[in-house]
């Protein structure tokens, strides 16, 4: 997407850090976190991996609705946070296809499609087995102009 730079990794590491040390999708497992890293592609999305784990089955075998959901809105803020940017949920719609399966790794993608400031719309896929199985659009509204300040 034009008109957004892409951050440098470290102005993001340094914008995760300030106002995101604490998410349960990037902090360590042993400290209750999902531990996922995500990586910037050469499309200026974002992508990581995820092993999908018999921790976070809801039914039996299947990875629990409301972690995909997570998983796909940790994508997207990851996707901004990739442009230098902040923004906080402000719509998510999350599209089921096929069930997550739990012991089957997963790959979780997200790009940002548009910008009309003050919001961002996004998109993202949880992809197993080549396969999507979930795929969410979202709007995210600009932290600053939420009400957040950049050093909180």
């Amino acid at each position: 997407m034009s008109g957004i730079p892409q951050a440098s990794e470290e102005q993001r590491e340094l914008l995760q850090q300030r106002q995101h040390r604490e998410c349960i999708v990037c902090r360590p497992a042993e400290a209750g976190g999902f531990e996922i890293r995500f990586r910037t592609t050469a499309d200026g999305g974002v992508a990581a991996s995820f092993d999908c784990p018999p921790f976070f089955q809801g039914y039996e075998g299947v990875v629990h609705g409301g972690v995909v959901c997570t998983l796909l809105d940790a994508a997207m803020t990851h996707c901004l946070m990739a442009r230098g940017k902040s923004g906080v949920t402000a719509r998510l719609i999350v599209r089921f296809l096929q069930p997550v399966a739990v012991g089957l790794p997963a790959e979780i993608t997200a790009r940002l499609c548009e910008y009309e400031p003050p919001l961002y719309v996004l998109e993202a896929d949880l992809v197993q087995q080549g396969r999507v199985r979930a795929r969410a659009t979202a709007k995210f509204i600009d932290r600053d102009s939420h009400g957040h300040s950049a050093d909180r």
